[in-house]
C-alpha cells in the first residue's frame, strides 16, 4: 500500500478568497502540496484579448501571501494554473511579479518554474495546413489563416506532464500558463505514482473549491486524499459537509457528456464510478477509469479584436412605456439609421437589453412581461471607439424624449443612474481559436528562476 497523498485546494480561483481558519485546518493535515485553479474562459475572451486578470491584484496578493507564506514555510510545493485568468504570458509575468513581491517582503525565496502555454502563431499555421487542427465543436468554424493571423496571442491548456517535470526537478513554486483545469491537480497524484484515473477526476472536484459541498462555494478550502484504489474529499469548514449525491453532481458539473470527461491527450471514463460517505462530509470515490488516447490533442484558445462599445444603463417605470418598450426601441434604431444616412449599418449595431423583462433570456423569454419598471442597458457595438459613443448618444437621447403614443409627461423618459450616462468599454474581443491541435512534442517551455532575495526577473 502507498502512502496516502494530501492536497490542500484553497479556493475555486486564486483571488476569490478563503477563511484562513479553513486554510490553517488544511495546512494541520500536513498536504504534500497546496494546488490552486487561477483561470477560465467562463468570463469570455476579453482577458485573453486584453492581456487582463480575471480578479483583482489585491484579491491575488492577499490570497497568494497566506499560501506562499504557509507553503514554503513547511516545504511543501505549491502549483498554480492558469496563472493570471488566462494564462497567456502577460498574465504569468504578471502574476511573477506578485510572488516576487510577496517574497521579498516576507523574507522568503524559492526556487520556481514557469511553464509557458504561449503557442506561436507559426505553428497554428502549420499545424493547420498539415490537417491537424480542428474545431472544438460542430459551431466552431475551421481556422483559416487570415484569422490565425488577426489573433493576437494563442494559449493551449496544458496536461500534467510539464507540471511533473517541474516537481522532478525541485520546483517549491510552480506557475502555470493556460492548464487543463485538474491538471495541476493531478500532477500531484500522478508525480507520486497514484491511478492518473484518480488524480484527474480528484482534480476535476478540487478545482473549483467547496463547490463540491453543501453548501457549496468556490470561495473555502477543501482536502482531498488519494490513496492507492479511492480517493476522498472533505471540506475543512465545520459548516459544509461534502455527500455522495454533492460530490456526484460537481462529477457532472461543466462537461458535455455525462460520464466521458476529456482532457490533453485522454478520455477520463466516470461510468462506473461509485460515491461512497465515509464519516460525517467524508466522500471516498472509486473506479474511476483513465484511457490514453490515441492521438494527443490539446486545446488551443485565441481571441482577437472585432469591435468597439459604448454603453448606457437607464430605468423606466412608466407603465405606457413599458406596454409598448420594444416597439419603440425598435423605432429609436430605425431613426439612428435615418439620422447617420453617411454611415454603413454594417458598422455599427445597437442592442436594447431590459432587465426585469427579458434580459436574460431575451426572445426565448417564455413569461409575459407584468413588472411596474425595466433596466435598460443600450449597448452599441461599432468599428471604432468614436462610433460607438457617437451612435450610443445618439439612441440615448432619440430613446430619452421619444414621443411614444398616449405619453403623459416630456420630461424624459429614462432615469439614469449615473453621470456621464454613457460609458466608453473600450475593444470588443471574441475567440477566434477554439479549436484542438494534435502534437507530437510538447509545446510547454518551462523555465526556472529564483524568487526572493536573489531574483532573476524573465
Amino acid at each position: 500500500m502507498g502512502q496516502p497523498i494530501k492536497i490542500l485546494a484553497p479556493c475555486g480561483m486564486l483571488g476569490y478568497g478563503f477563511p484562513e481558519s479553513s486554510f490553517l485546518e488544511g495546512m494541520a493535515h500536513e498536504p504534500h502540496a497546496i494546488v490552486v485553479d487561477a483561470g477560465s474562459t467562463d468570463a469570455g475572451p476579453h482577458k485573453l484579448g486584453a492581456g487582463v486578470g480575471i480578479v483583482s491584484r489585491r484579491a491575488t496578493k492577499k490570497d497568494l501571501q497566506h499560501i506562499l507564506v504557509n507553503g514554503l514555510r513547511n516545504k511543501i510545493p505549491i502549483i498554480i494554473g492558469s496563472a493570471g485568468g488566462a494564462g497567456a504570458r502577460p498574465h504569468v509575468k504578471w502574476t511573477l511579479e506578485i510572488i516576487q513581491e510577496i517574497l521579498k517582503e516576507q523574507h522568503l525565496s524559492a526556487k520556481m518554474a514557469v511553464i509557458w502555454a504561449d503557442i506561436p502563431n507559426e505553428m497554428v499555421l502549420n499545424a493547420n495546413k498539415r490537417g491537424k487542427v480542428i474545431p472544438l465543436s460542430p459551431n466552431v468554424p475551421h481556422l483559416n489563416e487570415l484569422t490565425i493571423t488577426q489573433t493576437n496571442g494563442v494559449v493551449a491548456q496544458m496536461g500534467h506532464e510539464p507540471i511533473v517535470k517541474a516537481l522532478e526537478n525541485g520546483a517549491e513554486i510552480i506557475i502555470c500558463g493556460r492548464a487543463y483545469d485538474p491538471s495541476p491537480f493531478a500532477a500531484i497524484g500522478i508525480f507520486h505514482g497514484k491511478d492518473p484515473a484518480l488524480a484527474y477526476h480528484l482534480g476535476k472536484i478540487l478545482e473549483c473549491g467547496a463547490l463540491c459541498a453543501e453548501p457549496g462555494t468556490t470561495k473555502d478550502c477543501m482536502l482531498g486524499i488519494i490513496e492507492d484504489q479511492s480517493f476522498i474529499v472533505r471540506a475543512l469548514n465545520p459548516e459544509r459537509k461534502c455527500t455522495a449525491v454533492s460530490v456526484a453532481a460537481h462529477t457532472f458539473y461543466e462537461k458535455e457528456h455525462p460520464f466521458l470527461l476529456r482532457g490533453p491527450g485522454f478520455t477520463l471514463d466516470l461510468e462506473n464510478c461509485e460515491f461512497i460517505e465515509k464519516e460525517n462530509g467524508v466522500v471516498e470515490v472509486t473506479k474511476s477509469r483513465f484511457i490514453k488516447n490515441e492521438v494527443y490533442q490539446i486545446k488551443l484558445e485565441g481571441a482577437r479584436r472585432v469591435a468597439y462599445r459604448t454603453f448606457t444603463i437607464a430605468g423606466i417605470r412608466d407603465p405606457i412605456l413599458l406596454d409598448s418598450l420594444t416597439v419603440v426601441e425598435n423605432e429609436v434604431i430605425v431613426q439612428v439609421h435615418k439620422y447617420y444616412p453617411e454611415i454603413h449599418k454594417e458598422d455599427y449595431k445597437i442592442n436594447f437589453i431590459n432587465y426585469g423583462m427579458n434580459g436574460v433570456l431575451g426572445e426565448r423569454e417564455p413569461a409575459s412581461f407584468s413588472g411596474h419598471e425595466v433596466g435598460v442597458v443600450l449597448e452599441v457595438v461599432a468599428k471604432t471607439q468614436e462610433l460607438a459613443s457617437s451612435i450610443c448618444a445618439t439612441a440615448r437621447s432619440t430613446l430619452l424624449h421619444f414621443g411614444y403614443e398616449n405619453r403623459k409627461s416630456t420630461a424624459g423618459n429614462l432615469a439614469f443612474p449615473f453621470a456621464p450616462s454613457d460609458i466608453d468599454f473600450g475593444p470588443v474581443y471574441e475567440f477566434s481559436v477554439y479549436h484542438l491541435m494534435e502534437i507530437q512534442d510538447s509545446p510547454f517551455q518551462i523555465e526556472y528562476l529564483t524568487g526572493g532575495k536573489d531574483d532573476q526577473i524573465i
